[in-house]
């Protein structure tokens, strides 16, 4: 497996496991079965936990698996892993959010993560328009002077905010951002300041859901309504790079590619990510070890000049999305925003 590190005392595997699948509304989940999923890819290579404190029951499951991964392997095992959650105040808290309340919320992931330091917290703010947001990012830079944070991050700011806080002091080493063949925002203009400034991506939706797979080539354009709000997302960012017919177009050539490797689109779709400069790694969604080799195989695929040269003329014949990073879903009352849910810790109190 590949790593990298995200500051000196922070390595990471470059293909990080996402865990969004096993919070709350995604299914019933068999957690003996789950924490047997978490030890295989630990084992494996993959070392790096992506959770969040809005994915229902999420940290706690990654806190039984470091015990059990302790008491199975041993201190050392335990010490190669590092476990990235997130801080996500729901919209309607954000106007009351202090000092003690954040601290609060970050004891709690401490907690449930079975911690005395949480790896990387990664901050969310739904609104701009509401004051405190560049507040409370120096209250978690603050929670790292004090030992219970090892880094800080943040996660779908765009890049005049990520400036913001830099320049405010907050210590962040990275940004986690929505990052696609179907989506490049973030080379708009986060790429290079984080490049001048030290931030690395950290990178998600790099198959569109499951669209970027060979699952949909040749596939008639689906009907509403979709399965779940995660396809109508990503069903939404094919609009937006131009239309069905140029997202076949696309999966026909990335077909092209994988052939040249024996390799699937999925994998070359989440490699083309990982190959973009100041791209730290691709977080990649699996609900249990079916997905472990196809994620292995993400690290193990190397393409090359030919291979990125057919890459970019599919790429030219697509629309780029309008907006800086995660601006089309901050508008509420647009089709992005429309489907997001702001107030899930409150839902799941």
């Amino acid at each position: 497996m590949l790593t990298t590190t995200l500051s000196p005392d922070h390595r990471i595997s470059r293909v990080i496991r996402g865990n969004w699948q096993l919070a709350g509304g995604h299914g019933a989940i068999d957690r003996d079965a789950a924490l047997d999923d978490l030890m295989a890819f630990a084992e494996a290579g993959i070392t790096t936990f992506d959770c969040a404190d809005i994915y229902t029951g999420v940290e706690e499951l990654i806190g039984d698996f470091r015990r059990r991964l302790l008491a199975e392997r041993g201190t050392a095992a335990l010490d190669a892993i590092r476990v990235h959650t997130k801080f996500v105040p729901d919209l309607d808290m954000l106007a009351r959010i202090d000092r003690r309340s954040v601290e609060t919320a970050i004891d709690t992931s401490l907690k449930r993560l079975n911690t005395e330091q949480l790896d990387l917290v990664q901050f969310h703010w739904w609104d701009y328009a509401v004051d405190g947001w560049l507040e409370t990012a120096g209250w978690l830079g603050g929670l790292k002077q004090a030992g219970k944070i090892r880094n800080v991050g943040g996660t779908n700011f765009d890049t005049p905010h990520l400036t913001a806080m830099l320049d405010a002091g907050v210590p962040l080493v990275s940004m986690q951002v929505q990052y696609s063949l179907l989506d490049t925002r973030p080379e708009q203009s986060m790429v290079a300041v984080g490049a001048e400034r030290g931030v690395q991506l950290l990178c998600y939706g790099t198959v569109a859901g499951g669209f970027l797979s060979d699952a949909w080539l040749g596939a008639r354009e689906p009907a509403e309504p979709l399965e779940n709000r995660s396809l109508v997302k990503y069903r939404l960012m094919i609009d937006e790079a131009g239309g069905w017919a140029a997202f076949q177009a696309l999966l026909q050539a990335l077909r092209g590619v994988a052939d040249r490797h024996g390799s699937d689109i999925a994998t070359v779709a989440s490699r083309w990510v990982l190959d973009r400069p100041g791209v730290a790694a691709v977080i990649v969604g699996a609900r249990n070890r079916s997905h472990l080799a196809a994620n292995l195989a993400i690290a193990d695929l190397a393409l090359d000049a030919d291979d990125h040269a057919a890459i970019a003329t599919a790429r030219a014949d697509l629309q780029t999305a309008t907006g800086d990073v995660y601006a089309l879903e901050r508008d509420r009352d647009g089709r992005h925003g429309a489907i997001m849910r702001y107030s899930i810790n409150s839902e799941d109190a």
